[in-house]
């Protein structure tokens, strides 16, 4: 894949918690510069992204549950309305985890669903947190999100024991078949790493690196 090619397929990442308007700035000035699909950042920060990014076809991405899982339904149904509501173009939830891990399918199939109800044809992406679960938890919860109807399946929110592996990639790939999203992030840091997880079906890729992954420059501002 060619790096514009590339870069198009990125959401470029900032999530850390100590993150600052001036660093939002910057992370909007590189996704205009190299043609990134999106930003991807807290929710407190959409407002300011949208203006950072007038007149620019970079989308903003936001989180909702992030990075945990473990809220109520009602809350990421809610938190979904307000990103929305605030110019939110795409929301990456995060679903229950202990949920999954006790195989309560039906309730996560539910929580996306609210979701995914709220954001009325928005793009909805769900994390996996893959480190966490079985290879069959992976498929399970993969079906689940594409019952519930998300547009998307993604790996990790970069904050817990693990990223995103090419094998968790293949599994997802393989569940959800050729048409439905699947987005591959954390750990992503170099070109090898992110051309495997394109070759392994990724469609999508969320990294804090990716202007020197395509462009080979300094590294953007980061988680």
């Amino acid at each position: 894949m060619s790096a514009p090619n590339l870069a198009s397929i990125i959401d470029h990442t900032l999530l850390k918690p100590d993150a600052t308007r001036t660093a939002v700035e910057t992370l909007c000035a590189e996704a205009r510069q190299h043609g990134f699909f999106s930003v991807c950042i807290n929710p407190y920060w959409i407002a300011d992204a949208k203006k950072f990014l007038t007149g620019s076809p970079v989308k903003v991405c936001t989180v909702i549950g992030f990075p945990l899982g473990a809220s109520l339904p009602q809350s990421k149904m809610h938190a979904a309305q307000d990103a929305l509501r605030t110019g939110a173009d795409e929301l990456d939830m995060v679903l229950n985890i202990g949920a999954a891990k006790e195989g309560h399918w039906n309730f996560i199939e539910h929580e996306i669903h609210e979701v995914v109800s709220v954001a009325k044809g928005h793009v909805v992406k769900v994390i996996l947190e893959t480190c966490l679960l079985t290879e069959t938890e992976i498929a399970e919860a993969a079906r689940a999100a594409q019952r519930a109807g998300a547009a998307f399946v993604k790996t990790s929110t970069g904050f817990s024991s693990g990223g995103a592996t090419v094998e968790a990639v293949r599994i997802m790939r393989q569940t959800v078949g050729p048409d439905m999203g699947v987005k591959a992030s954390g750990g992503i840091r170099d070109r090898a790493t992110a051309l495997a997880m394109v070759e392994a079906g990724a469609s999508r890729l969320g990294t804090s690196n990716g202007v020197a992954i395509v462009f080979g420059a300094g590294a953007g501002v980061g988680y």
